[in-house]
């Protein structure tokens, strides 16, 4: 896999971790930002009287801009600079916050949403770019695993501070502050980024077909697609399968899809000092890949005793935990030239929001006509597909002549 630089001021000469753990700390706040949404859809219906669908499209705006907007961001990124599109992107979050939370009604709601989501696809584009700059080659994987807890823990964040609030108003007003706190620290600590080339349709397009013209960037593309396939496959109903397993309350179910989705940010830590000490990112793909296919087969077909049913699904978010930190560490560095790096993550973040938009209507689809145990086959085809990629990357890392390992 060819290295190229960060097209943002070259190599550092160390690692700035301040600066890392306030990006980081954005992606956890914008994460927030869509887990609030899903554990708050309660609150909203009893105050708004919504239904499902309309608050599955409160939480379905962040993916479908992400799933159209990806590549053009990191257009926009490369040319503006990752800084300021990272603050921004929290500015922006922070004023849809406040715009929803004083909305009089479900359309000015849904007209918040679609600016948290703009900012949120600022945040998680402009993000590894700005960590690329900030880090040496050698602590780069562990910051890009720092920086792909960034969804899981503001997943957790989220569920886990929603048992504090019995009014969702109170409940966006402290989402919104959080997202203040973090653009002061990333406006404090990130050092300045330098801009490029000014901005025009013809640049944007050009990048575009150069990123999608480049096999590595795609191929990260739809494994990271595939991935939130089988992640949402199972977390978007988890809560659902708690109570009826385990007989929980919702906020109990709550607590427990909390602790789930924490144990994924041991498999992004583990992949980053997996990778530092040489693993074959394409290895981490197909154990990852492997395994959660495994794993689903013994939840949804197993008739396991009811918490064993639990455990599997801490091991399954555990063990997928590999997969996005290898992806958004490996995006850079497989980018068509440097300039084009936030491009290739933007890429691949498309890839994920495909999956998420895909994810929970196919096996909740499967599940109405064929029942919980047909959900497992749904996980096990994506994994085969993440093998067969898993094995294309292994293909195209022996035909390039570079120091990084696919």
């Amino acid at each position: 896999m060819r290295r190229t630089g960060d097209g943002q001021g070259g190599t550092p000469a160390g690692t700035r971790w301040a600066a890392v753990l306030a990006i980081v700390g954005a992606g956890v706040v914008a994460a927030l930002q869509v887990g609030k949404v899903i554990i708050a859809a309660p609150l909203l219906r009893r105050d708004m009287g919504l239904d499902l669908a309309a608050v599955g499209s409160l939480t379905a705006v962040f993916s479908v801009l992400g799933m159209v907007g990806g590549i053009a961001a990191g257009g926009v990124i490369a040319r503006f600079g990752a800084r300021r599109m990272l603050l921004l992107g929290l500015a922006a979050t922070a004023l849809g916050t406040a715009a929803g939370a004083a909305a009089p009604g479900y359309s000015a709601l849904l007209a918040s949403r679609v600016l948290e989501g703009l900012g949120f696809l600022m945040i998680t584009v402009a993000g590894p770019a700005a960590l690329q700059r900030l880090v040496t080659p050698a602590r780069r994987d562990l910051a890009f695993a720092l920086w792909s807890c960034y969804m899981p823990g503001g997943m957790a964040v989220a569920m886990l501070a929603s048992q504090a609030f019995a009014d969702w108003h109170a409940y966006w007003w402290c989402a919104g502050a959080a997202a203040l706190l973090a653009l002061a620290c990333v406006a404090l600590l990130a050092p300045p980024s330098a801009a490029g080339a000014s901005l025009s349709w013809r640049g944007l397009r050009q990048d575009t077909i150069d990123t999608l013209g480049t096999a590595g960037p795609v191929l990260l593309s739809l494994t990271f697609m595939l991935y939130s396939l089988m992640f949402f496959a199972l977390f978007s109903f988890l809560p659902v399968l708690l109570m009826e397993r385990l007989g929980l309350s919702l906020a109990q179910a709550g607590l427990y899809s909390a602790i789930a989705t924490v144990a994924n940010v041991i498999g992004n830590l583990g992949a980053g000092m997996l990778l530092a000490r040489g693993w074959r990112r394409s290895t981490l793909i197909a154990i990852a890949c492997a395994s959660m296919a495994l794993i689903a087969l013994l939840i949804f077909r197993s008739g396991a005793p009811a918490m064993t049913i639990f455990l599997l699904c801490v091991a399954f978010s555990a063990v997928g935990g590999l997969i996005p930190a290898t992806l958004l560490g490996s995006a850079p560095l497989l980018a068509p030239r440097p300039a084009l790096a936030a491009a290739s993550v933007g890429l691949v973040m498309q890839g994920s929001n495909l999956g998420q938009v895909i994810g929970p209507v196919t096996v909740g689809a499967v599940i109405d006509r064929h029942g919980w145990p047909s959900a497992a086959w749904v996980v096990v085809a994506a994994g085969a597909g993440g093998l067969l990629i898993a094995w294309g990357l292994r293909r195209l890392g022996r035909r390039a002549s570079h120091a990084a390992r696919l």
